[in-house]
């Protein structure tokens, strides 16, 4: 089989046209070119470099680390890059469709149930009231309430932000939403726990089209404000990059982990991600599932704001208890 991944090295003549569709296609450069398409990823060694490029002390060593991810994960690897250069001509909702199409065929792949079947068991530990309301005239207040587990996202946090996701939709009287995670973190992504509980994958896109939180924060996003503090991993950004405007407290750390695991982001990334990074930034977190911190975020424009850590935790509690 041909290696699924090349290489550019964009500072030499061209000998090689990017139009692979099977294959993610790294550009490597000293400095970025100003006009360059067909690119899955674009690495730089420039200190901050414009969109879409990423900056990385040694361009061709980071690449390199790339190949070996996606030789160890190629299905997965190459259905995130089609995903997100098919969805660059969709719409949001047909995004994210494309992207549980796409998940649930790696659900029923053998990466992933090698790395179900290798993951520790866990117990779920589920909550009575996972997600929280408050309402303060036309303020409404959302908070992912299971601190013990870090807010993982698991079926029953997903129906209830779906139908608090659902008032705000439905109700034009509120102009203002604020999203939050109760504890140390706002959200750690995916509930472990359920990981590979569903054995019927179509079934599984069923519903994951149908029970959307990323539908319904795209429809509102103009009135929400994500609050992220500490871990954002998988979900927890996928999902806060749909608000309009995203504040995130100094200990603010993103990851996309789920190439890892033989998926691809499946709450909605990538749809979310790329409206406000672009798809090779994207590419580039997912692949890499390098920690993205508050400062790094910002400058690319994932978040809109560094805040203050106490704030943000110290409004999550007031947000539960009201």
């Amino acid at each position: 089989m041909e290696s699924p991944f090349v290489i550019v090295d964009l500072d030499r003549p061209p000998t090689w046209e990017p139009a692979a569709r099977d294959r993610v296609v790294i550009g490597v450069a000293a400095a970025p070119e100003d006009s360059i398409d067909g690119y899955d990823v674009l690495l730089t060694a420039l200190p901050d470099p414009p969109r879409p490029w990423v900056s990385c002390a040694d361009p061709q060593a980071t690449a390199r680390e790339l190949g070996h991810i996606i030789e160890s994960r190629p299905a997965a690897s190459v259905a995130l890059v089609q995903v997100l250069r098919m969805g660059s001509g969709l719409s949001v909702p047909d995004r994210l469709v494309l992207e549980s199409l796409a998940y649930s065929t790696l659900q029923g792949g053998a990466t992933f149930r090698s790395w179900l079947a290798a993951a520790p068991r866990r117990t779920h530990r589920p909550a009575e009231t996972p997600v929280r309301l408050g309402r303060d005239g036309s303020r409404l207040a959302i908070t992912l309430d299971r601190p013990w587990v870090r807010n993982a996202f698991d079926a029953a946090t997903r129906d209830a932000l779906c139908e608090a996701l659902q008032v705000a939709v439905a109700d034009p009287s509120i102009t203002r939403v604020d999203l939050y995670g109760n504890g140390p973190t706002f959200c750690s992504g995916g509930d472990l726990a359920e990981f590979g509980t569903s054995r019927d994958p179509a079934h599984a896109h069923l519903v994951r089209v149908h029970r959307s939180p990323a539908a319904l924060l795209h429809r509102c996003a103009p009135r929400v404000t994500a609050h992220l503090h500490g871990a954002c991993v998988g979900a927890g950004i996928e999902l806060a990059a749909f608000a309009g405007r995203v504040v995130a407290a100094p200990d603010t750390v993103i990851r996309l982990p789920e190439i890892g695991m033989g998926l691809i982001p499946g709450a909605g990334g990538t749809a979310s991600v790329p409206l406000r990074v672009g798809r090779e930034r994207t590419a580039y977190l997912a692949l890499s599932g390098a920690e993205l911190s508050a400062v790094d975020a910002l400058r690319w424009g994932l978040v809109d704001q560094i805040g203050d850590t106490d704030d943000v935790t110290a409004d999550a509690q007031e947000a539960v208890r009201s």
